[in-house]
C-alpha cells in the first residue's frame, strides 16, 4: 500500500527527529485509527485537498472567525488559520486520556476548595506557603467566602502533549478562564463541511453533549431565585471587549449558548447584586461565565485601574447573588509550580496516583529544584509561577551564554518565583502547509465541564500544529494552524441537538435584554454602513460625470463632479476643505488609511461594531460584511478606479443592511440599527442637496446637476417614470425632500425615525430627552417645504433661498436627536461607588 507521505514524498513530509509520529507507524503503515482517512486523504490527491484548504480559507473569511494578535501593527486580526486535515485519535486511547484528565480535574477542584477554605494542604506541608502566597494569582478576598457547590471549578482545560515515548503529558492547566472552546466548535462547524464524507464515514464522537453539559453547568450555578421573570436564570458571557485575543470566541459561544454577550460597563452592582444594564433598565444577572482575567474583575478591590471589570462584583460574589465561573481567585491553580505537588496530592485525597503525569517540572523555591534548573538550565524552559501579560516561557537551549547568566541571576534573587522544565518535543501530526502535507508539532487542549456527579470532556478538543521545527511555544499569537479533533468511534455517534426541550428551558431567553453598549454598537453600525455607501455614491456618481456625459464639456462636467466631490471633502479632509476640484486629492482622503470620515475608517468602524454584537446579527449578513474588506482592498490603490470595483462594494453594503433588515425581531435591536442608518442617511441628503441642486450660483449645467444628484441617492429611475425626461427642478425636490412614498426621502428618513424613537423604552435612570420632538420639528420643517416647490419651478436661487435654511435646520435638529440619545440610551451615566474599607474582606 503507498502511503500518503510518499505520494507527497517523504522528504517534504519531514518527520521531526525523535518526534512521535500520529500517523504512521514505524514500519511505514498508518496506525489503526488512520487506515481509513490516510487512504481517502491518497485518493483526494493534492489538487483536491489544496481546493478543499481553499474553501475552509473561504469558510473562515465568510464566518469571520479571528484571532487578535498583540504587537502587531494596529493590533492586527488575523484570520483564524485551520487545517483541513484532522488530529484524529481512537475511541480507545482517548478514553484513557479522559479518564485522566477528569481525575485532574478533581484533584485541582479539590486543591482550589481548600486554598480558599481550611487550607489543610499548607498546614499538612503538602504545599510550600511561599509557593501559594507567592503567585499573583491567590486572591485573599476570596479567601472564606465559600463556595455553593460541590465543583467550583465549573470548566477546566489542560494543553496536552504526546511525548516521544507515546505518552501524553500535561503541559499547563487553564483554570480562570479557559479559552477555546468556541473555537473548537467554529474548528468542527467548518471541516465537517468541507470533509463532509470522510467526517461522516469516520464516525466522529460529536460535541454537542459538552455543550449541553456546559448549559447545563452554568444553570446549575444560579442562586436561588432566578433573574428573569419566569424564574429562569440569566446567564452573562463577560468579555473584556473586541480588542481581546479570542472575542471572535466569545460573541459565537454567547450565540451559540444564547447567553448575554456583555462588557464590564454592561453590568453593575446595586444593592449587592449584579444588574445588566439594559435599555428599559437594570435587569437582574444570576451567572456570569467570565473571559476577564481575576484582577481586572472587580477595580474597588482588585486592580483599581482596570476598566474590564464590574465595581463591587466581590461583594455580590460574597452575599451569595451572583456565581462566577469560574470562581475569582482560580488562576491560583494555573501556578506550575504545582506539578511538583499535584502526584502526592492525589493520593492524599483520592488514595491514586496521577493517570495523566505532568511534564517533569522543578521549583526553583526548593533547593533541590533550584540547583537541577541551574545546572541544567540550558536544557530546560524556564517558566514563571505566575503568568502576566507579556510573560512568555523561556526555552532554555535557544539562550546565549549572556543570557543564561542573566537568568541565574534572576533565578537566585528570587527562586520561588520560577520553575524549570523539562522540553517536551511533541508528536507530529499530518498537516496541510503550502500545498503539501507536513510532518507538525501538535498540541491538543482538551476541555471539562463540571456536573454534580463530577467531569465530562468534551471528545478531543482544540489541536494546533507548528510549522517550526526545534523547542517553540505552540500558541495562536506565535501563529500555530488550528485543527479539529476527530476521536473516532465504534460505531455511528447519536445526532444530539442543542437545543432540546430541557436546555432550552435551562436559561433565560435574552433576545429581549438589549445591553446599552450592544445599542452603541448597532446605533453606529447603521450610521457607518450607510456612510460607506453614502460616499460610494457620490463617488461613482462622481466618476461617472467626469468621465461620460458627452453632451457637456469638460468645464462643464469637471464643475458638476467638483460639487459632488466637495460633499466628500467636507467630511474626508482632515484640514481645510479641499478644493473640488482637486479629483485626485478628495479620492485620495477618501481611501486613505486614517482620515476620520474616510472610506477606510468607516469601514472599519463598521466592522468593529459588527464584531462586538456579532451574537445579534444573521451569518449570512456577517458573510456578506466580512467580504467587504476583500471589495475594498480591490479598490485602494488603483488610478484611475474601476467603476466594476465601486459596485461591488456599494452591492456588498446594500446586501449587509438588507439582509440584516430581513433577518432582525423588530425590536430594540432592529430600532437602534435602522435608527442610525435613517439618520445618517438623512444628514447625508441634507448636505448632498444643499452642495448641489441648492447650490448658487453654479458653473455646472442644472440638467447635468439634476441627473448626478438623483443618481447618487438612488433615485433617477423613480424620477424618470414620475416626470419623464424634462428636466424639473421642484419636482426633483419635492421627490428627494418631501415624498412620504419614497424610501430614499428626507421625509420618509424623519417618518422611519419617529416610529423607531416610539418604540423605544423611557429608562428608568439616566438623563431624560425629547428627541421625539426634534424630529417632529423637523418633520413640520420639511411639509412646509412642501408650499416652497410649486410644480415646474426652476429658479434655483429662489428656491435655495426657500429650502437651504430649511435643510440646515433639520441637519441641526437631527444632530441634537443623535447626542440625546446617546446620553439618553447610550452613555455610561453610572458611577461606581467603592465599598466600604470594612467591607474589602480578608
Amino acid at each position: 500500500m503507498q502511503s500518503i507521505a510518499d505520494y507527497f514524498s517523504t522528504a517534504q513530509y519531514g518527520l521531526p527527529h525523535g518526534a512521535y509520529d500520529e500517523m504512521y507507524l514505524p514500519d511505514g503503515n498508518p496506525r489503526p485509527h488512520w487506515r481509513y482517512l490516510a487512504p481517502a486523504l491518497l485518493a483526494l490527491g493534492p489538487h483536491e485537498l489544496e481546493r478543499r484548504a481553499d474553501e475552509v480559507r473561504r469558510l473562515v473569511r465568510e464566518h469571520g472567525v479571528s484571532y487578535h494578535v498583540y504587537g502587531e501593527p494596529e493590533g492586527s486580526i488575523r484570520p483564524w488559520e485551520l487545517d483541513p486535515i484532522p488530529f484524529v485519535m481512537s475511541s480507545q486511547e482517548w478514553a484513557g486520556i479522559e479518564s485522566g484528565l477528569v481525575q485532574r480535574a478533581e484533584v485541582l477542584n479539590l486543591v482550589l476548595k481548600d486554598l480558599y477554605g481550611p487550607r489543610d494542604l499548607i498546614r499538612k506541608g503538602l504545599l510550600p506557603l511561599e509557593l501559594i502566597y507567592g503567585h499573583g494569582g491567590f486572591l485573599r478576598p476570596s479567601a472564606g467566602v465559600g463556595f455553593r457547590t460541590e465543583h467550583p471549578l465549573a470548566l477546566y482545560a489542560a494543553d496536552l502533549g504526546r511525548a516521544p515515548d507515546g505518552r501524553f503529558q500535561v503541559m499547563s492547566d487553564r483554570t480562570q478562564s479557559p479559552s477555546g472552546v468556541g473555537y473548537a466548535l467554529a474548528n468542527r462547524m467548518i471541516v465537517s463541511r468541507c470533509l463532509p464524507s470522510l467526517f461522516r464515514d469516520a464516525q466522529v464522537h460529536r460535541l454537542s453533549l459538552f455543550f449541553q453539559g456546559l448549559r447545563a453547568a452554568l444553570a446549575g450555578l444560579c442562586p436561588d431565585r432566578g433573574g428573569a421573570p419566569n424564574g429562569e436564570p440569566r446567564i452573562v458571557l463577560l468579555t473584556p471587549g473586541p480588542l481581546n485575543e479570542t472575542y471572535f470566541e466569545q460573541a459565537y459561544l454567547a450565540g451559540y449558548l444564547g447567553f448575554t454577550l456583555a462588557q464590564g460597563e454592561d453590568l453593575t452592582v446595586h444593592s449587592g447584586r449584579v444588574w445588566l444594564r439594559a435599555l428599559q433598565g437594570l435587569e437582574p444577572v444570576d451567572v456570569i461565565l467570565r473571559r476577564v482575567d481575576d484582577h481586572y474583575c472587580d477595580p474597588v478591590e482588585l486592580w483599581p485601574e482596570s476598566r474590564l471589570g464590574v465595581p463591587g462584583l466581590f461583594e455580590a460574589v460574597r452575599r451569595g447573588t451572583v456565581a462566577v465561573a469560574n470562581p475569582l481567585g482560580s488562576s491560583v491553580l494555573e501556578n506550575p509550580g504545582l506539578n511538583c505537588f499535584l502526584p502526592r496530592i492525589a493520593r492524599q485525597f483520592l488514595g491514586q496516583d496521577l493517570d495523566l503525569p505532568s511534564v517533569m517540572t522543578w521549583w526553583c523555591g526548593e533547593p533541590g529544584g533550584r540547583s537541577h534548573v541551574l545546572a541544567h538550565l540550558c536544557d530546560l524552559v524556564i517558566k514563571p509561577i505566575y503568568r502576566e501579560f507579556g510573560s512568555r516561557p523561556v526555552f532554555g537551549p535557544l539562550l546565549s551564554a549572556r543570557e543564561r547568566d542573566a537568568w541565574t541571576d534572576r533565578i537566585r534573587a528570587r527562586p520561588f518565583a520560577y520553575v524549570g522544565q523539562e522540553v517536551l518535543h511533541p508528536s507530529a501530526s499530518p498537516t496541510w502547509v503550502d500545498a503539501r502535507i507536513l510532518a507538525c508539532q501538535t498540541v491538543l487542549r482538551s476541555f471539562l465541564v463540571a456536573r454534580s456527579d463530577g467531569y465530562v470532556a468534551m471528545p478531543g478538543g482544540l489541536a494546533r500544529a507548528a510549522p517550526d521545527r526545534g523547542p517553540c511555544l505552540i500558541s495562536n499569537q506565535a501563529g500555530a494552524i488550528g485543527k479539529d479533533t476527530w476521536v473516532l468511534a465504534s460505531e455511528p455517534g447519536q445526532q444530539v441537538s442543542l437545543w432540546t426541550p430541557e436546555t432550552r428551558a435551562a436559561v433565560a431567553p435574552t433576545l429581549r435584554v438589549l445591553p446599552s453598549n450592544a445599542a452603541n454598537n448597532l446605533f453606529w453600525l447603521g450610521r457607518y454602513t450607510e456612510r460607506a455607501e453614502g460616499t460610494l455614491r457620490l463617488l461613482r456618481t462622481a466618476l461617472e460625470v467626469w468621465s461620460g456625459s458627452p453632451d457637456y464639456g469638460d468645464f462643464e462636467r469637471l464643475a458638476c463632479a467638483g460639487e459632488l466631490l466637495g460633499v466628500l471633502a467636507r467630511t474626508t479632509a482632515p484640514g481645510p476643505v479641499l478644493p473640488p476640484a482637486e479629483v485626485s486629492n478628495v479620492v485620495e482622503a477618501v481611501f486613505g488609511p486614517e482620515g476620520y470620515g474616510g472610506l477606510t475608517h468607516d469601514l472599519n468602524a463598521a466592522l468593529q461594531s459588527a464584531q462586538s454584537v456579532r451574537d445579534r446579527i444573521d451569518e449570512d449578513a456577517l458573510r456578506v460584511l466580512y467580504e467587504i474588506p476583500e471589495h475594498h482592498r480591490s479598490l485602494s490603490g488603483r488610478t484611475p478606479i474601476e467603476h466594476q470595483h465601486l459596485d461591488a462594494l456599494i452591492t456588498a453594503l446594500v446586501a449587509f443592511s438588507g439582509i440584516l433588515t430581513e433577518t432582525m425581531v423588530r425590536g430594540q435591536s432592529f430600532a437602534f440599527f435602522e435608527i442610525g442608518r435613517r439618520l445618517e442617511r438623512a444628514l447625508g441628503l441634507c448636505a448632498t442637496l444643499r452642495a448641489t441642486l441648492l447650490r448658487c450660483p453654479s458653473a455646472a449645467p442644472e440638467g447635468l446637476r439634476l441627473e448626478a444628484t438623483l443618481r447618487s441617492q438612488a433615485s433617477l429611475i423613480t424620477y424618470r417614470r414620475r416626470y419623464q425626461p424634462v428636466p424639473d427642478l421642484a419636482g426633483a425636490l419635492r421627490l428627494l425632500i418631501t415624498d412620504l412614498a419614497h424610501p430614499r426621502a428626507l421625509a420618509f428618513q424623519l417618518a422611519c425615525l419617529q416610529g423607531h424613537l416610539e418604540s423605544l423604552p423611557r429608562p428608568v435612570a439616566g438623563p431624560f430627552g425629547n428627541e421625539r420632538a426634534l424630529i417632529r420639528e423637523a418633520g413640520n420643517a420639511v411639509s412646509l417645504a412642501d408650499t416652497a416647490c410649486p410644480a415646474g419651478s426652476c429658479d434655483t436661487e429662489a428656491l435655495g433661498r426657500l429650502l437651504e435654511p430649511v435643510l440646515s435646520e433639520v441637519e441641526r435638529l437631527l444632530r441634537l436627536c443623535s447626542d440625546g440619545l446617546t446620553a439618553r440610551y447610550l452613555a455610561d451615566t453610572y458611577v461606581p461607588q467603592r465599598l466600604l474599607a470594612g467591607n474589602a474582606g480578608v
